[in-house]
């Protein structure tokens, strides 16, 4: 089981590069967290892998989006305009798994 924990080297790269074009593409502080991970998806038409992109700004406000594509595959296009950053807020008592 822990063995599907395991990221190799390219891997690891990709999850460092995306959360690096996010920063720069929000302007986010150093200190302002940035969760990046690849994650299987199960929903119907969903593709079999997706990169999920989390961040929190000091005002403790919560983003997040999703790129269907393996995180190896992100290319720096793939990263949301900055004037998006608004629309990607997740509102207080969301449920990314209702409906």
């Amino acid at each position: 089981m822990l063995g599907t924990l395991r990221k190799s080297a390219e891997q690891i790269s990709a999850l460092n590069r995306v959360e690096a074009w996010t920063r720069l593409r929000f302007a986010l502080f150093s200190d302002e967290v940035v969760l990046v991970s690849e994650l299987a998806c199960t929903l119907p038409g969903c593709p079999p892998l997706e990169t999920i992109v989390a961040f929190w700004t000091r005002d403790q406000i919560r983003h997040h989006f999703k790129i269907f594509k393996r995180v190896e595959e992100v290319i720096n296009d793939d990263i949301p305009y900055a004037w998006l950053k608004r629309a990607l807020a997740v509102p207080d008592g969301f449920d990314p798994y209702c409906c």
